[in-house]
């Protein structure tokens, strides 16, 4: 299957149906009154991000997409039906921009969430809507509400969490071969990667990662020497980049030093922001590099480098390094992830407890032991008074 990156589309939601001005006949009803429905809406364009599609190409040939309108309005109350919805099923990672205007307008990170892209026109009022007491026979009606319409540029960015960079024959697909699921084609000539490929790396349970395999950059690639650096925009979403350099070429007369720093000057000329993640240097083919002879040779490469992050020496072809540099990788990966999360809030109930309280085995306090308040004694009610019966005369 062909890979495609970047394609264009128009897309046309549907407009709303018309409002209806009908009034009720009915034998021995004289005055029905009205009973215009309103007009359906139109259909809505939707995008949705589909984890099984990883290529634009069903958009490179079916460019225009329309959504159905909605009915009109009836008579006899009846509303027109909404008309039919058209989704769009696009591959994770799809950047959606506007076409005239190059505003970036939605991105598809989410799998399975459905954006709507273009809204349907609003169905019409039918003249049912205008009846009042004072108008009680009205002939209003409006019509339906136009559907929106773009014209787009579909952009896919891979989401991968670590970008293999390098130049052609570095080996950069034997070894996403040899950590991962992914089988891209291997052979003995350059630009054998014609499109970027994807692999997920499994540390241990629970614990994987997902690399990006895009085609080798040369000298001039900025001026479209060899494909170019079009698939640099893969790279963009990364938090790693690898920097593998073949230190065993063909030709004797080519230098990895030089090959090296051409890649980084063309990384810097494609853009700044992707110049400035981290990267680490893979020296790669050290089996074919006698042993005696490797480490004055890395040493070397890193001082007329003048290299001074992490350095992973290892051999795709025999996996020897391989382990070590991928449990790495996922450690780096995960202090990304984890200082990325949000910070958790602690219930201001619990702040001063220790750590290893449990509200289960707590003890309860001893009422007995505490001394009980004292009651307040009622108030004394004053005596009453006697009355002495006046003495007889």
């Amino acid at each position: 299957m062909k890979f495609v990156d970047e394609a264009f589309i128009d897309i046309a939601a549907g407009d709303g149906g018309n409002g209806c001005a009908s009034f009720r006949h009915e034998k021995y009803k004289e005055f029905g009154g009205p009973d215009g429905g309103d007009g359906g809406r139109g259909g809505h364009v939707w995008a949705i991000a589909d984890v099984n599609l990883n290529t634009l190409v069903d958009y490179r040939y079916a460019r225009r997409f329309e959504a159905k309108r909605g009915q009109h309005g009836m008579g006899s109350d009846m509303f027109g039906a909404a008309g039919d919805d058209v989704t769009l099923k696009m591959p994770v990672g799809t950047i959606i921009t506007d076409a005239e205007t190059g505003e970036v307008l939605y991105e598809l990170l989410t799998p399975g969430e459905p954006i709507l892209i273009a809204k349907g026109g609003d169905g019409g009022f039918g003249n049912l809507r205008f009846k009042s007491a004072v108008n009680r026979a009205p002939r209003q009606k409006t019509p339906g509400y136009p559907g929106e319409r773009k014209s787009l540029k579909l952009e896919l960015k891979v989401l991968a969490d670590v970008g293999l960079l390098g130049m052609p024959n570095a080996g950069k697909s034997t070894f996403i071969a040899a950590v991962s699921n992914a089988r891209p084609k291997i052979a003995d000539y350059p630009f054998t990667t014609l499109h970027p490929n994807l692999g997920v790396v499994r540390v241990g349970p629970e614990q994987s990662f997902v690399v990006a395999d895009v085609p080798g950059l040369i000298e001039g690639a900025a001026e479209g020497a060899g494909l170019g650096h079009q698939f640099l925009r893969h790279l963009q979403r990364t938090r790693l980049l690898l920097h593998v350099v073949d230190m065993a070429p063909f030709d004797d007369a080519v230098d990895p030093v030089a090959q090296a720093k051409a890649i980084v000057a063309e990384l810097k000329k494609y853009d700044a922001e992707l110049y400035g993640k981290p990267r680490w240097l893979v020296l790669n083919k050290l089996d074919m590099v006698p042993e005696d002879e490797r480490a004055e040779r890395v040493k070397d490469f890193v001082k007329r480098f003048k290299w001074k992050g992490p350095v992973f020496e290892i051999s795709a072809l025999t996996r020897e390094g391989c382990e070590t540099l991928i449990r790495e990788i996922y450690q780096h990966i995960h202090r990304q992830q984890v200082a990325e999360q949000p910070p958790t809030e602690i219930d201001p109930r619990f702040v001063d407890l220790p750590e290893d309280f449990d509200p289960r085995f707590a003890e309860l306090p001893d009422e007995s032991a505490e001394e009980k308040p004292a009651k307040d004694k009622p108030a004394k009610r004053p005596a009453a008074r006697s009355r002495k019966k006046p003495a007889a005369k």
